[in-house]
């Protein structure tokens, strides 16, 4: 769990991270009101005394917050959260009640997306799409500066989606055969590798060794680089957008940026394929900074 503090301008006054209580409702919403209340203590300290003497005020602050799920439109209450011990919670009102001021709530791919649309990778962009390959694989997207959150919540969640030109036997988590995240996720990219290989290896390793000449290493890359350029063709085909960024902890595999535009024209309904793929400018913070930009 992070909390950042932002100034006007965007630049970071405070940034601290602390365990997230496993499991635990009532100690989460205690958890994220304490980080509040420690980042508003801790910026009112660094600010020192205003210029007529007084302590400048720090209280008040705007307070935006990315979860691992969405708000129903139906209910108020969390779904689709890998963090189980939100789902069915009245998350916002508790959070406006422990914290005595309005909160706005994200999807925590919307605030990376957000993030890297305002003032990183895609800034100027017209039309971003944000993409986290990490444990999970989600997404979300920006238009015109602002999220698109959809209908029902759920914008920019290819992740579950079934992942083109495969044959889906494994179920996810989610129930759904086949999703995108069980070959796009780190985890997704290991069970690959096992699959084929018969090794376990970490997605760290198999990047590692293919570097080094491993053969079985560099196959599986070239499936995942595959599986990546059919699946962000789809979004493409549909959204159409200016700039694709890309987070989590598999966005740090330099040759996805080289070899992934490469594929992707025999995918996009197309002469050419004109949005950028790019890598994140903000990194493991740009979520947490996207939060806070929901009140730009």
């Amino acid at each position: 769990m992070e909390v950042i503090a932002l100034g006007s301008g965007g630049d970071a006054l405070l940034r601290e991270r602390t365990a997230t209580p496993q499991g635990n409702y009532p100690a989460t919403i205690a958890a994220v009101a304490g980080l509040v209340a420690m980042a508003e203590r801790k910026v009112m300290f660094l600010r020192g005394c205003a210029k007529d003497g007084t302590q400048a005020d720090a209280t008040g602050a705007t307070v935006g917050i990315g979860i691992p799920g969405a708000e129903s439109r139906a209910s108020g209450l969390v779904k689709n959260a890998n963090s189980t011990c939100l789902i069915g919670k009245p998350l916002k009102r508790d959070l406006e009640l422990a914290l005595g001021r309005e909160v706005r709530i994200a999807n925590d791919a919307n605030c990376f997306a957000l993030s890297e649309a305002v003032d990183g990778a895609g800034a100027g962009a017209s039309v971003v799409f944000g993409v986290i390959l990490g444990t999970g694989v989600g997404g979300g997207i920006v238009i015109d500066g602002k999220v698109l959150s959809g209908a029902n919540a759920i914008a920019g969640e290819w992740g579950h989606n079934p992942m083109p030109g495969e044959h889906h036997k494994d179920v996810c988590y989610c129930g759904r055969k086949g999703c995108i995240e069980l070959y796009l996720s780190g985890p997704g990219l290991a069970a690959d590798h096992r699959r084929v290989t018969g090794v376990d290896a970490s997605a760290i390793r198999i990047v590692e060794c293919a570097a080094t000449g491993d053969a079985q290493c560099e196959a599986t890359l070239q499936r995942y680089e595959a599986r990546l350029a059919r699946a962000l063709a789809q979004v493409i085909n549909i959204l159409d957008p200016d700039v694709i960024v890309l987070g989590g902890g598999l966005s740090n595999i330099d040759r996805l940026y080289e070899n992934v535009p490469r594929l992707l024209g025999e995918h996009v309904f197309s002469d050419r394929v004109a949005t950028r793929l790019l890598k994140h400018r903000h990194g493991d913070s740009s979520g947490v900074r996207g939060a806070a930009w929901l009140w730009n």
